[in-house]
């Protein structure tokens, strides 16, 4: 039985905030929201580039659906790096993700940060993702209660989000049977500092209809003061059959090669155009500061950055103009005489020359992989030409593979690219973070730092 997505969505700036750093979209086979981290510069620039660089995932069929969104959600975060890179004013910049992507009956899930998902199912509401927060890790560990963690002065305090600040962001990752009738909300926290979760699984449990309900929470929301911005994404998985008839509304129109050109060489209108037609080609709803980039322009770095990427990835595609020579082998016979031993020579030669180069290439670049049960720098490439080995260990760090989430342990193992050896350094110093994010937490002054001496080399080195 195929499914899809019955969706709706609705954000607002509140009652406080002068702009919205929220972002969502939804559509039949994706549902992601994105809350930048208020008080920067970039907080909407940082979720709208993550939404709009994951919109091209919402189709019926993915390829590796298990691992999607989770490397979709990293290369966004490369992006914000580049950002910043590019535009120093929006350093410190971030964002929360919260997503899901159906494909055929299962809903596969990528999270961090503390915008949240919750679920109705077979008459159980519960909130399925996670809060990455300081509060939440006093509440797993047993210092704090839940209730005391929702009136906590620091309950904001975030662990782990996306942003120009860590290299290699840990996710949480899951996947759901989905069935016909379960419904599911997405949420930033302007909704759950504002309306109780009772209040909140009432209306989501007694308003049948899925767009009186997010405008019902939206309402309720800033009714209540709205100090934060306030996103809800809801959507129903319903059989594919349900909805058939609805046609999308009229597409943008198709660009051009020329355009393309155009948006390819950082054109922000163009750009915008490229990206309100992709997104147009498919039955979605789009909020906040992603919809303010795309409609507007008002976000230009996010339209010109995720415009030249789509434009150039159609523009290797397009065939080339009638009459126009290929290859220069397909060139009339008589000049194909000629060129044709100048062709070889040149290959011959240039063979040569990319092997050495390539070669002295390979000792420029680093990566981080295991070696004997730890994380460690290497630098080459991992590959082997025959019987050797294009790398070599450059610096062993203390972090265990079994101190890593399996995710992060899969991705080291697999090997992680680095641009440089700092880049490594930079990744190693994270991996690190988020293995000691299971070690005991001690307050200074307290009995608990005598026994710091005992922990694990890879704990004690984050407290030094």
């Amino acid at each position: 039985m195929a499914l899809k997505l019955k969706f709706a969505a609705k954000s607002d700036v509140g009652r406080v905030r002068k702009k919205n750093d929220d972002s969502a979209y939804a559509g039949e086979y994706l549902a992601v929201l994105a809350d930048g981290m208020g008080g920067h510069v970039g907080g909407d620039v940082a979720s709208a580039s993550t939404v709009l660089d994951l919109v091209h995932l919402d189709h019926e069929a993915t390829a590796d659906p298990q691992n999607a969104l989770p490397d979709e959600i990293q290369a966004a975060n490369l992006v914000l790096n580049e950002l910043v890179g590019a535009n120093p004013k929006l350093s410190g910049m971030g964002t929360t993700v919260t997503s899901l992507l159906l494909s055929g009956d299962t809903l596969h899930m990528a999270h961090i940060g503390d915008s949240r998902a919750y679920r109705l199912k077979h008459g159980e509401f519960e909130q399925i993702s996670k809060d990455h927060t300081f509060v939440q890790r006093l509440v797993d560990e047993g210092r704090i209660k839940p209730a005391e963690a929702e009136v906590h002065p620091h309950k904001n305090v975030l662990l782990r989000v996306l942003g120009d600040s860590d290299a290699s962001p840990e996710l949480d990752v899951e996947k759901f049977t989905a069935e016909p009738g379960e419904r599911w909300m997405l949420c930033s926290d302007g909704l759950t500092d504002a309306v109780p979760v009772p209040v909140i699984e009432q209306i989501i449990r007694t308003t049948a209809d899925i767009d009186e309900a997010v405008n019902d929470l939206v309402a309720i929301t800033l009714k209540n003061g709205a100090p934060d911005n306030v996103t809800v994404v809801m959507f129903e998985v319903i059989e594919n059959s349900a909805l058939d008839g609805e046609a999308p509304a009229a597409p943008e129109p198709a660009p051009d090669t020329g355009q393309l050109t155009i948006a390819a060489e950082g054109d922000v209108e163009a750009s915008a155009s490229l990206l309100r037609h992709e997104i147009s080609q498919r039955p979605h709803l789009l909020v906040g500061a992603a919809q303010l980039a795309t409609q507007t322009g008002q976000i230009p770095v996010v339209t010109q950055h995720t415009g030249e990427r789509r434009a150039a990835a159609l523009l290797t595609h397009r065939s080339p103009a009638a009459g126009e020579v290929l290859d220069p082998l397909e060139a009339p016979v008589q000049h194909r005489r000629w060129l044709l031993p100048i062709l070889l020579t040149l290959t011959a030669f240039l063979v040569v020359a990319l092997a050495v180069w390539g070669y002295m290439w390979t000792q420029t670049q680093y990566f981080v992989g295991a070696v004997d049960g730890k994380v460690a720098i290497y630098k080459g490439v991992p590959q082997e030409l025959g019987p050797i080995s294009l790398s070599e260990v450059d610096t062993v760090s203390k972090v265990p593979l079994e101190a890593l989430p399996e995710y992060s342990r899969q991705r080291v193992e697999s090997t992680i690219s680095a641009e440089n050896q700092q880049h490594a350094q930079m990744i190693i110093q994270e991996l690190l973070v988020t293995a000691t994010q299971n070690c005991p937490v001690t307050v200074p002054g307290s009995s608990d730092s005598a026994s710091q001496l005992e922990l694990p080399a890879y704990c004690q080195e984050i407290m030094q």
